[in-house]
């Protein structure tokens, strides 16, 4: 079969088309025929590492994914061959992701995929759907799994609304039956966040976001899902309700959030930094079982009309997918491994 590995950690241009055998699944295990690869952050990062390092043992790229069941190993049950899956934390704790035409993974890690949904929302998920998850339940007194009503009578703030994550939390805090206000930088980005189903979308290059926030939720926000705390903590705190949580997932390499600890003390808020990689088990489990809920109800949509537009590309381009994702490519990049059935 045909794989992108790479050897050592580095630019893009480790990421190396080979042939590679098609191995069989163990007990547990499922092996699926990729569909569609996803690109995330987390995997160019993890690609490039801390600079050029040879590795033990080469590696495939991507945690994302969706296609088919191919083959069952030993003992798995609620799945068939020929079941269309998408994938999650895939190349985690592993050297196998999903930029290959097939994959063996553990059947927990494979999540039915309804046949009125894409493999293109099938490979978006993971990820940004599972952060986005974590984030929207973070709060103290909240629900540990998303369902219909779950966050109601809740405000969320989601700023970088026109991002993976931010899109994926617009459209589970709507489905859970909160009131959602983003920001953006950008017109066009506007327009993404409010097909997402943000209720109010706030320019932050012309508009004052604190102002702004308050028009729109008087009494404040309940959970605030930021991409960037260090730029925004300052209006944060101010738009937070007391006993309020900001769910934190983002952060450039070395960087520090310098808290206003009077600030944060007078109104009780509650710090949640978010890794979905290393959340608790009963977190993850909670997260896969929402996301899954949320998609059979049509809730999780993708493609320029549900606000992610998607930029596609070839196994054979995967070096350029990542690049597109590290310069900021607006959207969802997605690898094409092989033709839709």
């Amino acid at each position: 079969m045909k794989a992108i590995v790479y050897g050592e950690t580095g630019p893009s241009s480790v990421l190396q088309l080979r042939d590679k055998p098609v191995t069989d699944p163990g007990p547990g295990e499922v092996r699926v025929r990729l569909v569609v690869s996803g690109v995330n952050p987390t995997d160019w990062k993890s690609r490039a590492g801390s600079g050029s390092s040879k590795l033990d043992t080469a590696k495939v790229p991507n945690q994302d994914g969706a296609g088919l069941i191919d083959q069952l190993g030993p003992g798995v049950a609620g799945f068939g061959v020929g079941d269309r899956v998408w994938l999650w934390d895939v190349a985690w704790g592993s050297n196998e992701g999903t930029a290959q035409e097939y994959v063996v993974v553990p059947a927990h890690k494979a999540v039915a995929l309804p046949d009125a949904e894409s493999f293109d929302t099938g490979a978006s998920l993971g990820i940004p759907a599972l952060t986005a998850h974590r984030a929207l339940t973070s709060r103290e007194d909240g629900p540990a799994k998303l369902s219909p009503g779950a966050l109601a009578g809740r405000t969320v703030l989601v700023t970088g609304g026109a991002g993976a994550v931010g899109h994926a939390a617009i459209q589970l805090a709507r489905w859970a039956g909160a009131d959602v206000i983003t920001t953006v930088s950008g017109d066009r980005k506007a327009e993404l966040a409010l097909r997402a189903g943000a209720a109010e979308v706030i320019n932050y290059r012309k508009a004052d976001v604190v102002q702004a926030v308050h028009e729109a939720a008087p009494g404040g926000v309940d959970i605030i899902v930021d991409v960037n705390a260090p730029a925004n903590i300052g209006s944060d705190l101010h738009v937070l309700k007391p006993g309020g949580t900001i769910a934190i997932y983002a952060a450039n390499p070395g960087e520090s959030l310098t808290v206003p600890i009077r600030e944060s003390m007078t109104r009780n808020v509650r710090y949640q930094f978010i890794l979905t990689y290393t959340v608790t088990d009963e977190q993850k489990q909670n997260a896969v079982a929402g996301v899954a809920e949320a998609l059979a109800a049509g809730a999780l949509r993708v493609g320029e009309e549900h606000g992610l537009p998607l930029t596609r590309l070839t196994l054979a381009e995967t070096a350029a997918a990542h690049d597109a994702v590290e310069q900021g490519t607006v959207g969802k990049v997605l690898i094409d491994v092989a033709p839709a059935p």
